[in-house]
């Protein structure tokens, strides 16, 4: 059984107070032959980095970061919608197989998931850490320790799960860890909800853009996501920039991607994540060779009971249509496991 993100996260859940960050056995192969140099690192070389990491803390006085731009003087302690602080909070980082095969490969992805979220879906997979705000408090230095340790153990990217509110943050210790020896991608793990001019900021820093492409109606936004209307908008022009950025996925000879765009669609109950126009506006505005994966993993979860038209799971005709419909749009580098899936929905038809 592949272990899903809801195994990992209940995996990781909380023992007797303590959070799961860093013993973990050191179990990897050796890395030193592999020659991945990361955007990051040129960045650094040309004496830039430095100054994106300023440009991100200065975002942080009138908050910005997101599109919702609250404007809480996050380094003076006050907290913004997503009721982060400037204080960086951790739930946990360790080796995860439930991503993306080109993200998995033998080492597993170099998870790190960060506490709070700009956005508020109703049916957050991941409420406690989202939501609640479960976590440790840490320090730059930390973080860049804990990608370190990722590196060391055998992960193959630093996977940065729900960095939005945090970006500065990250920033500054990729820039530290980096002068201690990192050499890994950087996989921005988002919910899609950016802004293009904070996106800059990122251009030359992230190898790998991992978002999500949520809903397509803002009547749909408003109502699941914390009434962010704009966030079609808003998901949009970010993964337009985002693929300017990385250009499609790239994978090293081993299959292991080191660079590009990969985009995530989470099917949902009664058409109500527009995943037609999901996928009409993917062939329509990006190369129909974009990494696409289009998820059946969608279970009620939080307050979608609350909500009639998505408190239950997909069903085999859902998922098969979203499927016809790449097909029918031209969409030709889908994820694998969404291939796989389409084929044991399809027998379970005959």
């Amino acid at each position: 059984m592949k272990l899903t993100r809801r195994h990992f996260i209940k995996s990781s859940l909380f023992l007797g107070g303590s959070l799961l960050l860093s013993d973990l056995p050191l179990y990897a192969e050796n890395r030193k032959d592999l020659q991945w140099y990361p955007a990051y690192g040129k960045l650094e070389q040309a004496g830039k980095l430095a100054q994106r990491v300023d440009q991100a803390y200065s975002s942080l006085k009138e908050c910005e970061l997101c599109p919702r731009q609250c404007g809480a003087d996050r380094l003076n302690g006050e907290q913004g919608f997503c009721e982060a602080s400037a204080k960086l909070m951790v739930y946990s980082t360790q080796p995860h197989f439930g991503e993306e095969m080109s993200l998995v490969g033998q080492g597993g992805s170099g998870t790190i998931f960060f506490s709070k979220c700009n956005l508020r879906c109703v049916f957050c997979q991941n409420w406690p850490i989202s939501h609640k705000g479960y976590g440790k408090e840490i320090r730059d230095d930390d973080l860049a320790e804990m990608m370190l340790h990722l590196q060391k153990i055998g992960c193959h990217n630093i996977n940065l799960v729900t960095p939005t509110h945090v970006m500065p943050h990250i920033v500054n210790a990729v820039r530290i860890a980096f002068k201690k020896g990192l050499r890994l991608p950087l996989v921005y793990n988002t919910s899609g909800y950016e802004r293009f001019e904070i996106l800059k900021i990122l251009d030359g820093i992230v190898d790998i853009y991992l978002p999500d492409m949520k809903f397509m109606d803002a009547d749909q936004a408003e109502k699941y996501l914390g009434e962010a209307s704009d966030y079609p908008e808003m998901s949009q022009q970010a993964v337009l920039e985002m693929h300017r950025q990385v250009g499609l996925h790239r994978a090293d000879s081993r299959g292991i991607a080191v660079r590009g765009l990969m985009i995530r669609h989470l099917v949902m109950p009664n058409r109500v994540a527009g995943t037609d126009k999901f996928i009409r506006w993917v062939s329509e505005n990006l190369p129909k060779s974009t990494y696409v994966n289009i998820m059946h993993q969608y279970y009620p979860d939080y307050e979608a009971f609350d909500y009639p038209d998505i408190w239950r799971r997909i069903n085999v005709n859902e998922y098969l249509e979203a499927m016809r419909w790449a097909d029918q749009y031209g969409l030709t580098n889908l994820d694998p496991d969404s291939i796989r899936i389409r084929k044991l929905y399809e027998k379970q038809k005959l």
